[in-house]
């Protein structure tokens, strides 16, 4: 009797032994991934730009890209080269084919940064009867795509740099109270990260 006992107590606390060794690896991964992501992110970030300037230096690339690409906006931005840069523009906007690809890359480009930001009216829409999703309004007005009353609504996916755009009914829209970027995140997070 003492024997089956004493096994019983030796089975119930190897495996709170086990119990807690799985949760401490478990804790070791919450700390450490977030670093190890980011890590790899930004680095393979950094190697990427640093092949258009190849200098034999690793680093050296990347900061004469950034740099380079930071003058360029200081440059663009000054009253005597934005109309060249314009001209230019135009001239892009009017190729065909090229015309498609270059507009398309400029507006998402402009979506996130730019005095055209289109990310920063964050609302939750009324899917179904208690269903709801975060989005963000892209344009307030499809009256010229002959849709009067709806708006455009850009639901990113979580975990992704995706989404899908819908056309909404403005009486299914409800504004969602926080800085955009903020709700980028949470939606992106999957609703993990808090809005502040």
């Amino acid at each position: 009797m003492r024997i089956q006992h004493t096994t019983e107590k030796i089975k119930l606390s190897l495996k709170e032994r086990l119990a807690r060794t799985i949760n401490y690896f478990l804790k070791g991964l919450l700390i450490l991934l977030p670093f190890v992501i980011t890590f790899s992110v930004i680095k393979s970030i950094v190697v990427w730009l640093d092949q258009f300037v190849d200098v034999g230096v690793p680093a050296v690339g990347f900061l004469i890209v950034i740099v380079s690409i930071t003058i360029l906006g200081y440059i663009g931005s000054s009253i005597i080269t934005k109309p060249l840069f314009s001209l230019l523009d135009d001239f892009l906007s009017r190729i065909p084919f090229v015309k498609i690809i270059y507009t398309s890359v400029k507006d998402f480009m402009e979506a996130f940064v730019g005095d055209k930001r289109k990310f920063n009216a964050p609302v939750i829409v009324e899917m179904t009867n208690g269903l709801y999703k975060p989005g963000f309004i892209t344009q307030n007005d499809l009256t010229h795509l002959k849709l009067p009353g709806m708006v455009a609504v850009y639901f990113p996916h979580s975990y992704a740099f995706s989404g899908n755009v819908f056309f909404v009914s403005k009486d299914k829209i409800k504004p969602f109270d926080g800085n955009p970027t903020e709700v980028m995140k949470f939606i992106v997070s999957g609703g993990v990260t808090d809005i502040e």
